[in-house]
């Protein structure tokens, strides 16, 4: 692997960023449904995922929600190719967040390592993107909400499952009503599928239905 390999380039970028964020990230609290940002605030800030777990959301002219995603522990987000923040972010949950100025990160790093952290940011949003647009336009009802448990199992062999997004979160995030993302949940525990022991955990009962939904 040579100094123009892309993985090299990579490997090094993410290392940078690391870097900054132990030697001057700073740790943040922030209590459920703090926001972290707002949508259309200056990007002064990185941001990485301590404990807990982040939602991004936008409101539209019509007061809308959309939530754009969501992030746990190891992620980075707020790094935006523009000057302002498109989406906002809210802790979900009590949530521990190492906060890094962008300045800080072009001192150490430098301009081109900055840069292409933002293009690799761009690329995995990209990636993410895509395959939400797919699941918004193909999947049916049934299909988005397995394929959005599914997404939450790190671990086959896991057992229970956190859910830490609430009902709406999921409707907002999947295209759906709270109603129709209520009434699929209570079909895939009907069927088996999944079971809740609670509203905000749940295990996986049958693997490989939950994947044939997910296809």
């Amino acid at each position: 692997m040579t100094l123009s390999d892309p993985t090299t380039r990579t490997v090094r970028t993410a290392s940078a960023l690391n870097e900054a964020f132990e030697r001057h990230g700073v740790r943040m609290a922030y209590g459920r449904n703090a926001e972290i940002y707002a949508q259309d605030d200056a990007v002064e800030l990185l941001y990485q995922v301590v404990r807990g777990v982040v939602r991004t959301s936008r409101l539209t002219l019509d007061g809308r929600r959309q939530v754009g995603d969501f992030y746990y522990a190891g992620d980075i987000f707020g790094l935006e190719p523009g000057p302002d923040h498109r989406f906002a972010a809210e802790a979900l949950d009590d949530c521990e967040i190492l906060v890094v100025r962008r300045s800080a990160v072009r001192a150490l790093a430098g301009d081109a390592a900055l840069d292409r952290a933002i293009l690799e940011a761009q690329r995995l949003e990209m990636e993410r993107l895509q395959e939400h647009v797919v699941m918004l336009g193909r999947k049916s009802a049934r299909e988005r909400v397995g394929s959005f448990l599914m997404s939450l199992v790190r671990n086959p062999d896991d057992g229970h499952v956190d859910l830490p997004m609430s009902r709406q979160d999921m409707a907002d995030y999947l295209g759906l009503t709270i109603e129709t993302v209520s009434r699929m949940l209570t079909q895939l525990q009907g069927e088996a599928i999944v079971e809740f022991p609670s509203s905000r955990r749940f295990q996986v009962r049958k693997w490989t239905a939950l994947e044939a939904l997910a296809a």
